[in-house]
């Protein structure tokens, strides 16, 4: 989390984070006075750094320190390299996926998860906009909304999301979802979505941001590295659909009963429809 707020924190808080990054053993053990002081900064600007990680204290950034300082060091992120083996290429996009999933699932805030997953229960309509790559997200958990009576719109156009968010109620829930967090397009439907006075919810790689700025409630994952030649999102559309995931199940979990009946309804819809559509084939040419 420091590595990736650093460059964008105040130059206060910036000394703070860079002592930390240098001196995370000595920092656990310090008070905030202390790290102040020793940072050449002051106890003010500590909490303030805690307040821009979106930590609900000084103590809280300690147990993350401590809990990093207890980890094995995280092996690098590997780049495919050109003419590389498929062995290799195999090897290699798997190790970036599994650690992209445990940076995730290290950067949900279960407070702020928990605040989402009840909005989205009150919710009348969801509603998920991404632009490129996480529009496919967008339409990801449309699909899986849709699939227990949740009524979910997932528009890849921008025009019509903002037709659609401009009529949005109090109690529906927006979602801007975006990697970097600087797509315009999406901050600008988060944007009309508060003057709606809907719930609004961004999905972003950690950190402050455009897109994040606009929500009430901010769920992030791994500032994913991603292959210096990919030809679209890699590790961050993984962590973006295991973020889904998450929330999706949390929500589930809460309304199983509820949930499994329409799981179960709507699986025997598309069994029904496949039945018929075999039906229909095994038809063809007798006429």
């Amino acid at each position: 989390m420091l590595s990736e707020m650093v460059e964008k924190l105040p130059p206060s808080e910036q000394k703070i984070a860079r002592f930390i990054l240098e001196n995370p053993q000595e920092a656990v053990s310090m008070t905030a006075n202390e790290l102040g002081r020793k940072s050449k900064t002051s106890s003010a600007a500590v909490i303030r750094l805690c307040k821009s990680l979106d930590l609900k204290g000084f103590q809280e950034l300690k147990l993350r320190i401590a809990g990093d300082l207890q980890k094995e060091k995280p092996l690098e992120f590997r780049e495919v390299e050109p003419n590389e083996s498929k062995y290799s290429i195999i090897e290699k996009m798997t190790f970036n996926s599994i650690q992209t999933l445990r940076e995730t699932a290290e950067l949900i805030n279960i407070d702020e998860l928990a605040k989402v997953v009840n909005a989205i229960r009150k919710a009348n309509s969801l509603h998920f906009f991404g632009v490129g790559a996480s529009s496919i997200i967008a339409q990801d958990a449309q699909q899986k909304f849709l699939r227990i009576n949740k009524h979910a719109t997932a528009f890849t156009d921008t025009h019509m999301a903002a037709t659609i968010v401009a009529n949005a109620q109090e109690n529906d829930v927006v979602f801007g979802i975006s990697f970097s967090g600087e797509t315009f397009e999406v901050a600008k439907i988060l944007e009309l979505a508060n003057k709606q006075g809907a719930k609004t919810v961004s999905l972003t790689k950690y950190g402050t941001s455009l897109v994040s700025e606009q929500a009430g409630f901010r769920l992030y994952t791994s500032a994913t590295r991603e292959p210096a030649f990919r030809s679209g999102a890699t590790s961050s559309r993984i962590a973006q659909l295991h973020a889904i995931d998450i929330l999706f199940m949390c929500v589930a979990s809460e309304q199983y009963d509820e949930v499994m009946t329409y799981i179960d309804g709507t699986r025997e819809a598309i069994h029904t429809l496949r039945k018929s559509i075999g039906s229909g084939k095994n038809n063809v040419g007798k006429y």
